[in-house]
Parts: structure tokens; sequence; C-alpha cells
């Protein structure tokens, strides 16, 4: 694993590499499969235009978000695709035992070699309810103490170099560096970059310490964006991964062909995210279900402190968001999300923000 998998490189006129953050939403009068043949197009779309990356994040119990099972998604995303990198933002490590995620990121490294990330959170993804029944167990709060200890098992797996005498030092993740040998007898120990994810200091700093790539979700937690990179850059310690900080934060940007309809789309986006949170998560409504909706004061002063932070508009609009955003932080990398009750509203976006950085055809 080397920094050069790490890095991207800016396509067009962006200042730095564009890449795909996907949740899979399933608007209103969609399915599921309708959201995942959209993933699909998305993955293909992205590639074709140089977007750098294509991550599908971990949630559950959410009607609205399909992508439950990151590792399954990606799999059938690399059967699709031949050169753009694909990964999880992120698999909720808690949610898992370390040996099962090291054995899915390495099937998935043997099926699109040198093409996978393995982006990690802390959180459950989801309420407490539905993250007891994941795990089977009601010790919820062992998430935040014990992720440092399940990072360092997971790479561990990864690497198949438990010390002697741990009592895992005689098990292996399968597919994994063990199976790297090649006919001239040479082994090989790539297995996938890791990225820690975080909404909040405790994974920069983690990440800082052990010389990780830290991906920050500025799309939901936009007020801790920037002290989050400063305490990531403050506490980074050069590694055999990277030799500086490296930071990519996620972005709720949609462009559209007029202003009047991206305005549209996320005012359906904010209402689907009221009801997530006032514990009504369901499909994401239609623009016109938004329209119809009689926001409460409340609700609307949410909705205009929620769309503060969603760069949209027109692809001008969008992309001097982008810049203006870019320059405010001194990210390294942009990772876009949309969320829009259409497969072809969200492809379209992606279509226009490639044009407005004047991204090739491939």
């Amino acid at each position: 694993m080397t920094g050069d998998e790490i890095r991207g490189k800016a396509q067009g006129t962006a200042p730095v590499p564009l890449s795909v953050l996907d949740l899979v939403t399933v608007g209103a009068g969609h399915t599921a499969t309708d959201a995942l043949r959209t993933s699909v197009a998305l993955s293909t779309l992205a590639e074709s235009r140089g977007y750098h990356r294509y991550w599908v994040a971990e949630h559950h119990s959410m009607p609205g978000v399909a992508s439950s099972s990151p590792a399954v998604i990606l799999a059938h995303l690399a059967a699709h695709t031949h050169r753009i990198r694909l990964g999880s933002g992120g698999v909720m490590l808690p949610n898992h035992a370390p040996l099962v995620v090291a054995e899915q990121f390495g099937t998935l490294e043997a099926l699109a070699p040198g093409r996978i990330d393995l982006g990690l959170g802390r959180a459950p993804g989801t309420d407490g309810a539905t993250a007891a029944a994941l795990r089977r167990t009601d010790r919820l709060n062992e998430s935040a103490d014990d992720f440092p200890q399940q990072l360092a098992e997971l790479i561990h797996f990864l690497d198949d170099d438990f010390p002697e005498g741990h009592p895992y030092r005689r098990v292996h993740a399968v597919p994994g560096p063990i199976q790297g040998t090649s006919p001239g007898g040479v082994q090989s120990p790539h297995r996938p970059p890791i990225w820690l994810l975080g909404s909040s200091g405790f994974s920069a700093r983690l990440a800082g310490m052990l010389g990780l790539p830290f991906a920050f979700a500025h799309h939901f937690s936009a007020r801790n964006t920037i002290p989050a990179l400063e305490l990531y850059r403050q506490s980074f310690r050069p590694s055999e991964v990277l030799d500086a900080p490296y930071t990519l934060i996620g972005v709720a940007a949609l462009a559209a062909d007029e202003e009047k309809e991206a305005r549209r789309q996320v005012l359906a986006a904010a209402l689907s995210m009221i009801r997530l949170r006032t514990g009504r998560p369901g499909l994401v409504p239609t623009p016109e279900e938004a329209e119809a909706y009689e926001f409460s004061p409340a609700e609307r002063e949410f909705v205009e402190s929620w769309n503060a932070d969603v760069v949209h508009g027109t692809p001008d609009e969008v992309r001097a968001g982008l810049d203006e955003l870019h320059k405010r932080t001194g990210a390294d990398e942009l990772m876009i999300t949309s969320t829009a009750p259409s497969g072809d509203i969200r492809l379209r976006s992606y279509e226009l923000i490639a044009d407005a950085y004047d991204f090739p055809r491939n």
C-alpha cells in the first residue's frame, strides 16, 4: 500500500480529484432494485468521466437507503467497471468482527486488484435498537472505546502478521497475503488501503497518529469540518502509508440545468433528512411532495440551515461552490454525494459537474 494508491490526480480544470459517495438512495415510486441499477450506471459514468473513486456507505433500517451491505454492492460494481477505485465510505467496524471485514475486502481485492479502498467508521450507521440487532449485544457503548483495538486487530488480519503467542496467530484472512505467492516465489503483501472516516475529532486524531488518510463527513457535519481537519494535520505522523496528511471531505452537491430545478430537488432531500432525524425514515420524497408539505417554523429553519451546506444550482454555480469549499478547507479531494428521488436526476448532476470542470469523456 503506497501513497500513490491513495492520492488521486485532478481531471480537467478541477483543483483536486473529485469522487463519488453513493448512498444508493431509494426515491418515492422506486425500488431498491431501481436504486442499485442506478448505482451501476453511476459507477460506469463516474469511471468514463474521470471521477477518481466511488464509495458506498453502510446504513441500516432506512427504507430510503439501500446500502446496508457495501461489500456485496462493491463486488457487483467491480464486475461493471475496470479502472475506477471502489471502496466503503464506510464500513462501520463496530457492527462486524474484524476477521469478517478482512475476508470481505480481501475477496474484493482479489476480484479487483489494486482498486479497492477500505474506509472505516466507528459509529453504528443506524439507531441503537438496530445496532443491538446487528451485534447481538446491548453493549453499544463499546463502539467508541474499543474502536482502536478493533482497528489494530483488522490490520493484523489484513497483513497476516499477528505476533508469536497471539491467540489468532494461526488464523488467516482468506483471500489475503498468504495467497499472494507468485510462480516465482515472490509474496505480495498488497491489501486495500485503510481510511478512517469521521464527523468529529476522535477519528481525526487517530488517523493522524497512525499516519492514515482521513475522510470527513462535511455533508452532515459541516460545522466541525475545519476543526477536524486541523486536528488531523496537527496529529499526523508519517507512516509507511503516507509521508504527509491526505484529507478527503464528503460534499452534498447537486447540479441541474436550471437553478430552480436544483432548489426543488434539494428541498425534497431536506424533507427526507427531517423525517430521518425525527424518527420517521422513509423513501426520498418527490419535489412535488416537498412543495406541498407544510413545514413548521422549526422545520423551515432546519431546511435553510441544511441547504446552506448543500452546493446546488447550475453547473457553473456548483463549480464555484466546490472551488470555494476546497479553498476554505484545503481538502486534498472532494467526494460528492447527491440525494434525489430519481436516478436520472443524480446521473445528470454528476454529468453536469464533470462538464463544468471540462472532464474528458473516456
